[in-house]
């Protein structure tokens, strides 16, 4: 199927019977286990990929425009089209359409980590960024988590990336799930800041202790390293 030169007003039939060509039944019970509550059809990641990539490269527009949002690889689907807009604007337009619509860690993950055009402007976007931390969403403030830990973990923003944190309401399982990995992340290119503020944080010490847990997981940080940790837990 040619996907770039869809009709997507008067074809979108054709394209889910498409989607379903690769639907994989395993990876659709998978998606259940790990909490993905969209009906799915069990299309693998790397595929979706690749047909989002053939998508942005024809009338992605009315791909968004006709989007049914119906099963989890439309969602997917939509949020990764999105990451291959070149235009800043655009992109933060279709950004700002598309966050309705994330409802799991997978449609906000996902997405984000596809979303290059960030890295190319990290000042101007900031703000934004930020102001999805603030939002009552827990999804759209997950989204402006995992942008933070997947861009912005660098000399400019560490020292604010660590105020901020002690900002966020962790009111919401995912959204402390993600601040966990944002200071995981966070440890591995700056131990030092990270043991400092693991002593004195105000957060709350389910997120603390998880945060712990997820450093010591990784395979970057030391034995020795990890025995300090231990002893920061809660």
């Amino acid at each position: 199927m040619n996907i770039s030169n869809i009709n997507w007003k008067t074809d979108y039939q054709e394209f889910i019977n498409y989607l379903k060509s690769f639907e994989d039944k395993k990876y659709q019970e998978l998606n259940k286990k790990i909490g993905i509550n969209d009906k799915s059809i069990g299309v693998r990641i790397p595929m979706l990929k690749k047909i989002a990539k053939d998508i942005a490269k024809g009338d992605y527009k009315s791909f968004i425009k006709y989007n049914k949002h119906k099963y989890y690889e439309e969602i997917i689907l939509h949020g990764l089209v999105i990451g291959y807009i070149k235009d800043y604007n655009e992109a933060i337009k279709e950004l700002t359409n598309y966050l309705p619509y994330v409802n799991s860690w997978s449609t906000c993950d996902t997405a984000i980590a596809n979303f290059k055009i960030i890295s190319k402007n990290l000042d101007k976007i900031y703000p934004l960024v930020l102001s999805y931390l603030y939002d009552e969403n827990p999804w759209i403030k997950r989204v402006g988590v995992v942008i933070l830990l997947n861009y912005y973990v660098c000399d400019n923003y560490i020292d604010d990336i660590i105020i901020e944190i002690t900002k966020i309401k962790l009111n919401d399982y995912y959204v402390k799930m993600a601040t966990a990995w944002l200071i995981q992340v966070c440890y591995i290119k700056y131990p030092i800041k990270i043991i400092d503020f693991l002593r004195f944080d105000q957060i709350d010490d389910w997120t603390h202790n998880k945060a712990i847990q997820k450093i010591r997981e990784s395979l970057k940080v030391s034995p020795k390293e990890k025995e300090k940790l231990n002893l920061l837990k809660r």
